[in-house]
């Protein structure tokens, strides 16, 4: 059987997911909402379920994939939670700052599934979670347009444009980031969830002239193991804040739903 999809939005991550989905044959994308319909046919000519709004997504799927600006998040969250339908954010930060989602979605039957996105190692913090960690630290550097317009930066009068060396415009916990960099950081608010949470979590944002490609380093230290990781993802053309293997870890994730055989925790 086929597993309904919805998807809100169809920017540098929807457009693609819907494109890949559209040829596999265990997948049906079967309502879109979007601000601009010509646009998104464009991006999906073979499309032919409906379009609507945000909240009434999960009325036409079994499944509703979230990539919509944060101001927009709530709109489409609440009611697919509500319905007892699975939600898969992309702008996982906003749970931060909407937790009262998470606390009610099991008194609906809902589920929420944060896709991996730009990050590796999820299933490793997510184990050692199970025992003691002691501290996870994120280094992130991206080139200076993809931080462009966080909110973080205009409130504290930090200017990246024209600069010449890489540049540290944020150190503290994930929370504070999550608020200061909504359209940034969701890897961070992940990493922060599968572990020691978004107080304990340190981060360290840079904005770095010499880099082409946004770079996540994260250092665990827990009981179980000691580790280190890095990622570099190549930026979406579309939008350089996004890595292009956001779009694809979606797509896994929602095939992880669909398949008797799924590898990793």
């Amino acid at each position: 059987m086929s597993l309904r999809v919805a998807l809100a939005g169809v920017g540098a991550v929807g457009a693609v997911v819907g494109r890949i989905l559209a040829d596999a044959p265990d997948f049906d994308v079967t309502a879109i909402a979007v601000r601009d319909e010509g646009k998104a046919r464009a991006q999906l000519p073979g499309f032919s379920g409906q379009f609507t709004t945000p909240d009434d997504l999960h009325t036409h799927a079994d499944v509703v994939v979230e990539a919509l600006p944060a101001a927009l998040f709530r709109s489409v969250a609440e009611p697919t939670l509500r319905a007892g339908k699975t939600f898969l954010p992309l702008s996982i930060g906003q749970l931060l700052t909407h937790w009262d989602l998470v606390e009610g979605a099991g008194a609906h039957g809902g589920r929420i599934i944060a896709p991996t996105g730009a990050l590796l190692g999820l299933d490793a913090v997510r184990a050692a979670a199970e025992g003691t960690i002691e501290s996870v630290t994120m280094k992130t550097r991206k080139p200076p347009g993809g931080l462009a317009g966080a909110p973080y930066l205009k409130t504290h009068g930090i200017r990246i444009e024209g600069i010449s060396e890489p540049t540290c415009v944020y150190a503290g916990s994930v929370r504070e980031a999550a608020a200061g960099f909504p359209a940034n950081l969701n890897v961070a608010a992940a990493l922060s969830l599968a572990g020691i949470g978004p107080d304990a979590t340190r981060l360290e944002v840079w904005a770095d002239p010499s880099v082409t490609r946004n770079i996540h380093t994260i250092e665990v230290e827990a009981d179980s193991a000691r580790f280190a990781m890095t990622i570099e993802n190549v930026p979406s053309e579309e939008n350089p804040r996004t890595g292009k293997i956001t779009a694809l870890s979606t797509v896994a994730a929602l095939r992880s739903l669909n398949t008797p055989v799924r590898i990793g925790s």
